[in-house]
């Protein structure tokens, strides 16, 4: 398969026009959902079939492959495609077959979110002025991020890039990027989510088994939610983001797990999170990560007996809309019959809700210090004047994806991180708040509907997550998890939510939800 090294931008605008415009509804493809070998295919089952002799490496990543290649012009996930992959799936086979130690994801094919460096790739934040492939400039990293470094140890054959919005800069979709929109492999007149668009309909669509995502302001959940797949927006500081282009990477950034089940999301987090020397701020996860790994602590009963909070004003006064109450309802009776007692709006009284209001927005004062680092470690020659010099544009002047960004402090001054004492009181007042509501309540967690209405069509308005930018300054672990769908067949997904460093809990609480409703259902995907 050809290298992904084009602009099509003019193409799948004509798409995302055509569908719009004429009411997609999902359906077969030519090549038919159901004759991939692979679908729905897990960690665990991929590997038993290795084990068996089933299927090579090799086998498996031009299985992908092909499939990418049918449905690629019509979804748009990736922006570049590993030329390589085949030769790295070629090796697993050999040492496999030589009975060599493997790494936990030896041969599970998975894509990278476009704002992780991966050597060998151009690093572009989804912005022209920065793709050599829209007449921009060329940035290539002298070495892979260190989840990256994490995930090629452990053996995973890595497909590709995927596709996001320019800088990352919207939750709803990736219609900025220099590559083009992405589409929602559930419907793609939906909005697919953002900014981890392209992973997430990697994963959703069946092109990948894992994928990397990262989160400042609802780019894990919200694609996920979106597209009826698993992701693990983890503790701040638990994963490292070394190589990540940020947007407040000193204060909100997290990279997780895009997974189609919550046991796929653990095995993925047992790889790539704790403590990494190439990040400091990891440090403070030492001593909170599973001996075993996440994916031990996996049990269908952990709702059983479990207290858990919901929704209400007194988290945030935004009123679900009548069938996302229909379907939360549902989601409610769904974990009381698994065991769990709930708690009706907990954080009533509390003042929370209001306090929220006056801090939207913090955590972002250290991005130009952020980024001034990220262009350093790519080359030391580098600084955040000579890119945008050379580019010939500036992401923060007025029109640009980063016009909200213009006034932050350290802009002529990023060499010296800015102040960040009022963001910390912040957190640390989030957080003192949760700590007293669960002490109060006896809670084991919170288990909130993940938007507040269906998603949006692409293109006509934004997603309405209820737990962001709250999970984000408050750095607490969210996991998304499919819940059912609209009657217009968007998704609706759970988010289960918790203290910080509280992933274990929290993942087991949504694998026994998962594997008691099996609400994903496979899309039928369609070509061009």
């Amino acid at each position: 398969m050809k290298n992904k090294i084009i602009l099509k931008s003019a193409w799948v605008m004509s798409v995302i026009i055509v569908l719009l415009t004429a009411g997609f509804i999902p359906q077969s493809s030519q090549a038919g959902t159901d004759e991939f070998p692979l679908m729905e295919i897990t960690v665990d089952e991929l590997i038993a079939e290795y084990e068996k002799g089933t299927y090579t490496a090799v086998e498996v990543v031009e299985s992908y492959l092909d499939r990418i290649e049918t449905y690629e012009e019509t979804y748009n996930a990736f922006t570049y495609i590993n030329k390589d992959a085949l030769k790295e799936a070629k090796k697993i086979d050999k040492m496999r077959k030589k009975g060599e130690k493997l790494g936990p994801l030896a041969g599970v094919p998975i894509v990278i979110k476009e704002a992780v460096d991966v050597k060998g790739f151009p690093t572009t934040f989804g912005w022209a002025p920065l793709s050599k492939e829209a007449d921009g400039i060329k940035l290539m990293p002298s070495k892979d991020a260190s989840v990256v470094t994490r995930l090629k140890e452990a053996g995973a054959i890595i497909l590709g890039k995927t596709n996001i919005p320019a800088f990352s800069a919207s939750g709803t979709d990736a219609n900025t990027s220099w590559a083009g929109p992405t589409y929602n492999a559930v419907n793609p007149s939906l909005a697919p989510g953002g900014s981890s668009s392209g992973t997430a309909t990697s994963i959703s669509g069946n092109f990948a088994v894992l994928g990397i995502a990262e989160e400042t302001g609802g780019s894990i959940q919200n694609p996920a939610a979106a597209q009826s797949i698993v992701g693990i927006k983890p503790t701040f500081g638990l994963v490292p983001t070394m190589g990540v282009t940020p947007l407040s990477s000193s204060t909100r950034d997290v990279l997780g797990p895009h997974a189609r089940t919550v046991e796929d999301a653990a095995r993925m987090l047992d790889v790539i999170a704790g403590y990494s020397e190439d990040d400091p701020l990891t440090e403070q996860s030492v001593g909170h990560v599973p001996d075993k790994g996440y994916a031990s602590l996996l049990d269908d009963t952990s709702l059983k007996g479990k207290r858990i909070g919901l929704y209400g004003p007194g988290w945030r006064t935004e009123e679900l809309s009548a069938e996302t109450k229909e379907l939360y309802a549902r989601a409610i009776k769904e974990l009381e019959s698994q065991g769990a007692e709930v708690v009706t709006d907990p954080f009533a009284g509390t003042g929370f809700a209001e306090y929220v209001k006056n801090a939207p927005s913090q955590g972002r004062e250290s991005f130009f210090y952020d980024l001034e680092n990220y262009f350093e470690n790519i080359n030391p020659n580098l600084t955040t004047e000579k890119v945008f010099e050379k580019a010939g544009a500036i992401p923060w002047e007025d029109g640009g994806p980063l016009s909200s960004r213009a006034n932050l402090p350290g802009k002529d001054n990023p060499d010296v991180l800015p102040d960040l004492t009022e963001f910390k009181k912040v957190r640390s007042e989030y957080r003192k708040m949760m700590k007293e509501v669960m002490e109060e309540h006896d809670l084991d967690g919170f288990v909130y509907p993940q938007m507040s209405k269906a998603i949006p069509k692409l293109g006509e308005g934004s997603i309405a997550a209820t737990t962001v930018s709250e999970i984000n300054v408050g750095g607490w672990p969210l996991i998304t998890v499919p819940a059912g769908y609209y009657k217009n067949g968007s998704p609706f997904a759970l988010a289960f939510l918790g203290q910080e460093w509280s992933e274990p809990e929290l993942i087991g609480m949504a694998y026994d939800f998962e594997q008691a409703t099996g609400h994903r259902e496979a899309p039928q995907l369609i070509d061009k």
